[in-house]
């Protein structure tokens, strides 16, 4: 009863201002297109590609979990939940091993933070460079305590499976393939960016508090390359700036979220590892920055 009165509240606040979602969206949508779209899809029906190729099994199990993590990792968000959803789907690891790897395989793109966020927004690809490791060293000290304390007694014997026969090429079942992420992606940035926007301007027009402050901290909840913009807009200049920066990115916002948990659900992937994962990003990731920076 509860979600539906949400639901239809945020209904009424969308007709009520028409022009505010409308404004969210195109954002989004502007968003999507010039910073996500580009690094993204090129990058996704590689990993599928690759992924979809005949191969023989790897059974090292080390060497399958380097091969998650650089396939995964540095394709951007949802690219990791993406490469592991295929490998347990394929039988190269188990249950267990892969909520672990899709809370781990979780990283924005080389391309995206150098490039965007380090050479555009802090105007040093340096300083992008910094980012991407404080980023990658929280997520691989995460994943050998994970594997440490709880990884060993729940490792499961993973069962071979045998290759579909496809009448059609791997490149044209990768390109399929990344046709749904990619629309899964466009559907939740857009969204949330509309959602965030109707809601900063809602409790802006109600409680006396300042726009870019409430502005930035609901994108930054809902949808994370929205809210990282917003901070550049309202923040950029200031001491707090760049730990701003790293923190959004750790919290990734709902936006993001929602894609690896509808991809992880989709492979019967238990996403608990991944929830706990994300908070401690967001707490070790802007500490690492700063210390590196």
């Amino acid at each position: 009863m509860s979600n539906v009165l949400v639901i239809w509240a945020l209904i009424i606040l969308f007709i009520l201002q028409p022009d505010v979602a409308h404004e969210g969206a195109v954002t989004g949508a502007q968003l999507f297109t010039t910073a996500l779209l580009p690094y993204l899809l090129p990058y996704i029906i590689l990993t599928q590609w690759l992924l979809k190729m005949p191969s023989k099994r790897v059974t090292s199990q080390w060497s399958r979990y380097i091969k998650a993590y650089v396939l995964g990792s540095f394709g951007g968000f949802p690219v990791g939940a993406v490469t592991v959803s295929e490998m347990k789907k394929n039988g190269e690891i188990s249950a267990a091993e892969s909520s672990l790897l899709v809370a781990s395989c979780h990283a924005p793109g080389p391309m995206f933070i150098i490039g965007f966020v380090g050479n555009e927004l802090f105007g040093s690809t340096t300083s992008g460079w910094k980012l991407l490791i404080a980023i990658h060293l929280a997520n691989i000290i995460f994943f050998i305590l994970a594997m440490s304390i709880i990884g060993r007694r729940h490792q499961e014997s993973i069962v071979p499976i045998v290759p579909e026969q496809h009448s059609t090429s791997p490149l044209l079942r990768s390109i399929k393939d990344s046709s749904s992420v990619i629309l899964l992606v466009a559907t939740t940035v857009i969204f949330f960016s509309s959602l965030s926007n109707v809601l900063s301007y809602s409790i802006s027009s109600v409680i006396t508090v300042d726009m870019g402050v409430t502005k930035t901290l609901l994108l930054a909840v809902f949808e994370m390359t929205s809210g990282v913009q917003s901070a550049t807009e309202h923040f950029a200049g200031e001491a707090i700036y760049p730990m701003l920066i790293a923190a959004i990115l750790s919290i990734n916002g709902l936006s993001i979220h929602m894609q690896v948990m509808t991809i992880a659900k989709g492979a019967g992937i238990r996403i608990f590892p991944y929830v706990i994962a994300r908070v401690w990003n967001t707490l070790l990731v802007p500490v690492l920055f700063i210390w590196i920076y």
